[in-house]
């Protein structure tokens, strides 16, 4: 959903304004326009928004509740950055869950749909040959959510939804540092053959394994990174 579509739906429905803000701090947050670390100031978000400071400290709370934030009252408001294990596990998750979502969406995938994602993932592509990362990995939620979003099963998009929240932020870490890389072709382009044949099974290794090898080149880059992180760390004084 668009800012334009939340705003009228804010208008239309009487939403509440901290849910409006929730909304875009969460989409934000799974398309991964916000980083690890990254700080978030409450009168710098209200301003952006447009909105009082409450609806945002209502909303970061909220993401802080889902893990996504993590508030230090008089010291900061930031991106969490979430651990190689907890990376892990969520990938774990994403990797029962995922494949799910697209074989329960596949009834509900034509050729329009079909060529839309196709479509998509040439915009990926494309992105990623030019260094538009921004870009790339915008295509490549938008690859997912565009299948799993058929899935005719909002309670498992939801929960799709909060892991993403969560492993958002690290993925703005796949360009340049840890660029997804794959055996043979691209994992994305299997899920088009697995959907175009109507073949299930296909469908959901195409997924698994677009996690396993997609993730590959970032899991190492978190280890190398908790790694150079323990070097430095101050040893505690006895």
């Amino acid at each position: 959903m668009s800012d334009a579509q939340i705003e009228d739906a804010a208008t239309e429905d009487a939403i509440p304004l901290s849910e409006v803000v929730y909304a875009r701090l969460r989409r934000s947050l799974m398309q991964a326009e916000l980083k690890p670390h990254q700080r978030l100031k409450v009168r710098d978000l209200a301003q952006q928004m447009g909105t009082s400071e409450t609806p945002v400290r209502e909303a970061l709370f909220q993401l802080a509740h889902e893990g996504a934030i993590e508030i230090r009252p008089r010291y900061y408001i930031r991106v969490r950055r979430l651990t190689l294990a907890e990376y892990n596990e969520i990938r774990d998750i994403r990797m029962s869950l995922e494949p799910m979502a697209a074989e329960r969406a596949l009834p509900h995938v034509d050729d329009a749909v079909i060529a839309t994602l196709a479509a998509t993932h040439a915009t990926l592509v494309a992105a990623e040959a030019s260094g538009d990362w921004a870009t790339a990995l915008q295509a490549n939620f938008d690859f997912h959510f565009g299948l799993y979003s058929r899935s005719g099963m909002p309670t498992l998009t939801e929960v799709l939804e909060g892991l993403w929240i969560r492993i958002g932020p690290l993925l703005s870490e796949l360009y340049p540092d840890a660029h997804p890389t794959y055996a043979g072709r691209h994992q994305h382009e299997n899920v088009l053959d697995a959907l175009r044949a109507r073949d299930a099974y296909a469908l959901r290794e195409a997924i698994r394994m677009d996690l396993m090898e997609g993730g590959r080149n970032l899991r190492e880059h978190l280890a190398a990174h908790e790694a150079d992180q323990a070097r430095v760390k101050p040893r505690r004084r006895r």
